[in-house]
């Protein structure tokens, strides 16, 4: 029995002197693998389209900016990165399967999103997409429990108040684009009264349509609209071509008009101002112009009477008296 106790004593006795040799090397071993620890888990990197925010004990303490950073270890501080750069997007009635050239859509319908009652009592099957971006992150993660969600409510909810406000024909034609605008404001309001972080981008609507069971219907009622906007826009437009057509002929006619009046106007007072002069010949040499304005009319009257014959009787060969077309001898043309 002795010898089993001696014998205990001496292997605990050489376990203490291994442990004592192998020491050193344990506790190097554990201060490398912490030490190895700490620097894996003090640095950190943030990537371009990143921003993080770093808590100490659960308490946010700021935020980083893309690049290699620098933290207490051992879960002292931790890093929660979100994506402040990237345009992110949430589907209105439909989903997107794939995005590609072309895109893929699920097949599925989603008639509790997309169906809307318009002002005018119509059911308006309205597909849209809110882009947004996270602007403030430490709002975006702290602030709402579910800001995404959030968003999807307020966007569904303004957009079917603003269809509401307008006339079915108004969403199907005319008032997309300021449907969308007034939904991004609207929206955009919402999201920073409940500080959420989040800036919204654009708000596109896709497909505005009547409902499959109207379709047919509204075809035919678009197809009467266009017909009559087209034949609207051909009767502007032969409007536009006659008016101004007779515009320039009531012109031309006036200034013809115009014209033959000056003409006329200038003539009679050449023929009075004639008048006149003559006149004064005649009172000075009553005689003379007497004779001159006879000689004058027979010089400008004769010469289109023609031939004048005189017969006597019993001659049978006439006798010219007056030449008077000899007396007009043609001009020669110049060659």
């Amino acid at each position: 029995m002795r010898f089993s106790e001696d014998h205990n004593t001496v292997d605990v006795a050489e376990a203490l002197a291994r442990l004592r040799r192998w020491w050193p090397i344990i506790v190097a071993g554990v201060v490398a693998l912490l030490a190895a620890i700490g620097v894996m888990t003090m640095v950190y990197t943030v990537q371009p389209e990143e921003r993080a925010v770093v808590k100490r004990f659960g308490a946010v303490i700021k935020t980083t900016d893309p690049g290699l950073h620098f933290k207490l270890p051992f879960g002292i501080d931790s890093i929660q990165r979100v994506a402040t750069e990237r345009v992110l997007k949430e589907e209105f009635g439909f989903r997107t399967a794939e995005v590609g050239e072309p895109s893929r859509y699920v097949s599925q319908d989603f008639p509790d999103e997309s169906l809307m009652l318009s002002g005018d009592l119509n059911i308006i099957d309205v597909e849209w997409v809110v882009q947004y971006r996270i602007a403030d992150p430490i709002k975006f993660l702290y602030s709402m429990r579910e800001p995404v969600r959030t968003l999807r409510d307020l966007s569904e909810s303004v957009m079917r108040r603003v269809v509401g406000n307008r006339l079915g024909s108004e969403i199907l034609t005319t008032a997309r684009v300021e449907i969308a605008n007034t939904t991004r404001e609207e929206v955009q309001a919402a999201m920073d009264l409940y500080a959420t972080g989040i800036h919204v981008i654009t708000v596109e609507l896709q497909n505005v349509v009547p409902p499959k069971a109207v379709q047919p219907a509204f075809n035919q009622v678009n197809e009467a609209r266009q017909e009559q906007e087209r034949m609207i826009n051909e009767a502007t437009k032969q409007a536009n071509e006659a008016i101004p057509r007779a515009k320039g002929e009531a012109s031309r006619v006036i200034a013809e008009a115009q014209g033959y009046a000056a003409e006329r106007t200038n003539q009679a007072l050449g023929e009075a101002a004639r008048f006149r002069a003559i006149l004064a010949e005649y009172q000075e040499a009553p005689e003379v112009t007497r004779r001159r304005m006879y000689l004058e009319t027979l010089s400008s009257v004769l010469p289109e009477i023609g031939s004048v014959l005189v017969i006597q009787e019993g001659q049978s060969a006439p006798v010219p008296l007056l030449h008077l077309r000899e007396a007009q001898t043609p001009k020669e043309v110049a060659p």
